[in-house]
C-alpha cells in the first residue's frame, strides 16, 4: 500500500464553503478564487493567509490603504466595486491544497451576475480558471480572465509583477490609476 496516498486520504476532508460572497448592486468586477484556504476558513473571509498577496496587490492597484480586518476588507471590496467569491461551493480537500480538490460542486454565481452589472470576471490563478471553465462557463456563458495567483505557492511571481498583471482590474471596476 502506498503510505503517501493513505495519509492523503486520511487528511482529506469534505468541506462546504464557510462564508458568503461579498458583493452588492454596485459591483462591476467579480474575482473568483478556487476554495478558501485553511486560514481563510478560520478567518471566514477571502485570502486570510498572511502570506497570500491578494490584499497587498489590490491595495496597490487601487492606491488604497492595506485592509487588515475582515470588516476593512469587506468595505475595501465594496468601495472599489469588487465582488468576491469562489468557484467551489463544496469539495474534498487536503488542507489548503488546490491540487487536492476532488468531488467539487460549484457555487452558483448567477445571483451576482443578475444582481450587479459585472463587466468582467477574473479568476485568481490557473486552478481557479480551470475549475471556472469546467463548472461555471457552461452555466454563465461568460469568459473569465485568468490572473496570476496571489498565493504564496506562486513564488515565481514577485509582488511587483503581480501588481502589474492585476492592474487590469482597475478600469472595469470603474477606476483608472
Amino acid at each position: 500500500m502506498d503510505t503517501n496516498r493513505f495519509s492523503e486520504q486520511a487528511a482529506r476532508e469534505r468541506l462546504v464553503h464557510p462564508f458568503p460572497p461579498t458583493w452588492n448592486g454596485q459591483s462591476r468586477i467579480l474575482i473568483l478564487g478556487s476554495f478558501p484556504s485553511v486560514k481563510s476558513r478560520e478567518m471566514a473571509f477571502f485570502y486570510g493567509h498572511p502570506q497570500n498577496r491578494f490584499w497587498h496587490v489590490v491595495s496597490a492597484v487601487f492606491s488604497d490603504a492595506f485592509p487588515k480586518t475582515v470588516e476593512e476588507r469587506r468595505a475595501f471590496l465594496l468601495r472599489h466595486r469588487i465582488a468576491a467569491w469562489d468557484v467551489i461551493a463544496s469539495c474534498s480537500i487536503v488542507g489548503s491544497s488546490d491540487s487536492s480538490i476532488r468531488d467539487a460542486v460549484a457555487n452558483d454565481i448567477r445571483p451576482i451576475l443578475d444582481g450587479a452589472e459585472i463587466r468582467q470576471i477574473y479568476v485568481n490563478g490557473k486552478t481557479a480558471f480551470r475549475l471556472y471553465e469546467k463548472y461555471l462557463l457552461p452555466l454563465t456563458g461568460r469568459d473569465a480572465v485568468c490572473l496570476p495567483s496571489t498565493s504564496p505557492a506562486n513564488a515565481a511571481w514577485s509582488l511587483e509583477r503581480l501588481i502589474e498583471a492585476w492592474s487590469v482590474i482597475a478600469e472595469p471596476a470603474g477606476e483608472k490609476n
